[in-house]
């Protein structure tokens, strides 16, 4: 496994935070030869730290900006009722992100659309006609002001 020293920290920061500077530029900000900088995180991708780069967009430029997190609880807490919700979710374009949590529910979603009306029908067409659910708790995102995902 590689070791995830001070320099590979600071080379996981940058490309989080700009997954498309230029190796030289990399190399610049941490301090280190372009060469050496290249191994480094060619390793780090080559272990699995690091797993793809992405594209951050800009959800209301695109029509999706109305966010909310959903907690979803199940009536049957089974291995098999857990996998049929799972199965149903991720053909949901609307869910971004579905977490399997602990505590009073078992699923926590992230969910994007253009609007209210967008997502009540989601809420209402197609989380609210899946057998597996039980209970659904609403929150709907009003700022964000610090969102470091990918």
């Amino acid at each position: 496994m590689t070791d995830i020293d001070n320099t590979n920290e600071n080379i996981l920061r940058e490309l989080s935070q700009d997954g498309r500077i230029s190796n030289l530029e990399l190399a610049d900000r941490i301090g280190l030869s372009p060469s050496a900088c290249l191994r480094r995180v060619q390793d780090l991708e080559r272990t699995g730290i690091i797993t793809g780069y992405r594209a951050t967009l800009n959800r209301t430029a695109i029509g999706t900006g109305f966010v909310a997190y959903i907690s979803v609880g199940l009536n049957d807490h089974s291995k098999a009722s857990q996998a049929a919700f799972e199965r149903s979710i991720a053909t949901a374009h609307e869910v971004r992100e579905c977490h399997n949590v602990t505590g009073t529910i078992e699923y926590l979603l992230r969910i994007e659309v253009a609007d209210l009306t967008a997502y009540k029908y989601f809420h209402t067409e197609v989380l609210g006609t899946l057998p597996q659910v039980n209970a659904i708790t609403s929150y709907i995102v009003m700022s964000s002001p610090k969102d470091e995902r990918a």
